[in-house]
Formats: structure tokens, C-alpha cells, sequence
């Protein structure tokens, strides 16, 4: 039984990870069908802002708090700058925002390299959040733990900018019929820059909750792009509900597989299980509800 909860805790905190990677890829994919490859080197940049805010601070614990609003807010306005001066020029061309972001994402890389180097740099975990939680039927790393707190709190937050504010509702609009938002008097290049913003400011977070787990290089966010891809897809294009459960699903699937197999295995079990759902589900967990005639 303790194994197996264990195992179970594993599956819910790699699926924390993919949804705080996940969570803005869902808004900007499913508004704008943007394909933002770029959107790892948004959460590589919140990583590197966890490492600079804790040079600057010098206290882990302090740093780590100050460094999540920070790395939204430097996510959000590498995110704006791409809309402002690429995406925008380009949607309803999916394949042209992939070729480009994918280029983007090439050039963050670099950028990278250049000015903090090649090799990867470590981010200190707060003292609280070293060693490990009773749970009483089980014991948890509080790293993890502290992942799965934050990736809650990230949902609930987008949940209820979403549902209660005059923002959330211009953006629901917009999804599901950009035009009639239009005639509404919604400014739709004005909604989507805020979007993207929002988006990007989440993978910034992302970042900085990776850095609690191995070290911080150029190409983190390469390691978790396809994954994210993958639960936005099978979640159901914008459907911040169906990116939580494909989330956690994904990550308890994986867990359940690695306790059998190897880490490598599972994860090919993984995308073959995804693929197969695909192909009976092809519009994933959830599907927008439009206005559209078609």
C-alpha cells in the first residue's frame, strides 16, 4: 500500500509539472491557434529568473516567492513581444507561427548560452522545502508537494480570471466566435495581447517550479514542449478543465508505467496510449461549444 501510494503521489506531481507547463499553452493555442513553439524558452526564462532573483537575494526562501511574480511578469512581456512584432501577422497560418516560434526558440537558446553559458546552473531549494512531508500513509517530497500546491493555485486563479472578470469574459467570447465578438465591440488584437501575456506570464511560473526539481539550462524548455502539446491536445483545444484532468491523467499513466518499466518505456507507452485516444476522440476530452453555423 505504501508503494503504491507513493507511486500514485509520483503520478500526481509530474502532472502538476505538466500542467503548470500546460496551463498557458491552452490559452494561446486555443484562442488564437497559435503554435507557440517558443513557449518552453518562456518557461527556460522564468527558470533563469529564479536563478538571478536568488543571486540578487542571496536568501532561497525569500527569492523563491519574489521570483514567481517576477518570472510571470518576464514570461508575459517575452510572450507580448512575440505577438506584437510575429504572431499577430500570422494567424489562421498554423504551420508559419511553428516554423517561426520554432526559430524563436532557437534564438532564447543562444541567447541563453551567451550570457549565462553553456553548462546548466542550480537554483537552491528553500530550507522548508528540503527533505520530505508525512502524510501519514505516506511520505512526500516537499519540493513536489510545494508543485502540486502552486500548479492548484495556478488553475484556480486562471479559473476564476476566466469566470468573474469583464477580461475572462471577452476571452471566452472570442473562442467561441471571434466575428460576433468583433461586432460586439470586442477588440479582439487587444484580447489576444493580454492573452498571450496571460500565457506566457504562466510558463514563466512554470519554469520557476522546474528549477526545484534538477538544474536550469538553454534547453529545459525542450524537455517539456512536446508533453505540454500533447495535454492541450488531448485536454480539448482552450479547455482549461480538460488540460487539468489530461494533466494529471498523463502523469499518473506515466508513473503507472514506470513502476512496471523504465522511465524511457512509459513514456512511449504514454504517447501511444495518447495517439490511440486521438484517434477514437480526435477533438479530445472536451470540445469548445461555438455559435458557429458550420
Amino acid at each position: 500500500m505504501e508503494a503504491l501510494t507513493g507511486q500514485l503521489f509520483a503520478g500526481l506531481s509530474l502532472g502538476s509539472v505538466l500542467l503548470l507547463a500546460a496551463l498557458g499553452l491552452a490559452l494561446t493555442f486555443g484562442q488564437m491557434g497559435v503554435i507557440n513553439m517558443a513557449h518552453g524558452e518562456f518557461m527556460m526564462a522564468g527558470a533563469y529568473t529564479a536563478f538571478v532573483v536568488q543571486n540578487v537575494i542571496g536568501d532561497a526562501g525569500v527569492s523563491l516567492v519574489v521570483s514567481i511574480p517576477v518570472a510571470f511578469l518576464i514570461g508575459g512581456m517575452l510572450g507580448l513581444l512575440l505577438e506584437a512584432t510575429l504572431i499577430h501577422r500570422m494567424y489562421n497560418r498554423p504551420l508559419d507561427t511553428l516554423l517561426v516560434t520554432w526559430g524563436v526558440s532557437l534564438i532564447l537558446q543562444q541567447l541563453a548560452r551567451d550570457v549565462f553559458g553553456a553548462p546548466n546552473v542550480d537554483v537552491r531549494a528553500p530550507s522548508w522545502l528540503s527533505g520530505s512531508v508525512d502524510l501519514g500513509f505516506t511520505q512526500v517530497p516537499a519540493a513536489r508537494l510545494f508543485i502540486l500546491v502552486l500548479s492548484v493555485a495556478a488553475v484556480t486563479a486562471l479559473a476564476l480570471v476566466l469566470v468573474k472578470t469583464a477580461l475572462g469574459r471577452r476571452i471566452r467570447a472570442v473562442v467561441q466566435n471571434r466575428d460576433l465578438a468583433e461586432t460586439m465591440g470586442i477588440s479582439t488584437r487587444a484580447t489576444d495581447r493580454l492573452t498571450f501575456f496571460i500565457g506566457s506570464g504562466l510558463a514563466g511560473i512554470a519554469g520557476v517550479a522546474i528549477t526545484l526539481l534538477g538544474s536550469t539550462g538553454p534547453t529545459l524548455g525542450t524537455s517539456y514542449i512536446v508533453d505540454a502539446f500533447l495535454v492541450v491536445v488531448a485536454g480539448g483545444i482552450g479547455q482549461i478543465k480538460g488540460t487539468v484532468i489530461a494533466a494529471f491523467g498523463l502523469g499518473l499513466l506515466q508513473a503507472t508505467f514506470e513502476y512496471s518499466t523504465t522511465a524511457s518505456i512509459a513514456k512511449v507507452a504514454v504517447f501511444a496510449v495518447i495517439v490511440v485516444f486521438l484517434q477514437i476522440r480526435p477533438q479530445g476530452i472536451f470540445s469548445v461549444r461555438t455559435r458557429s453555423l458550420a
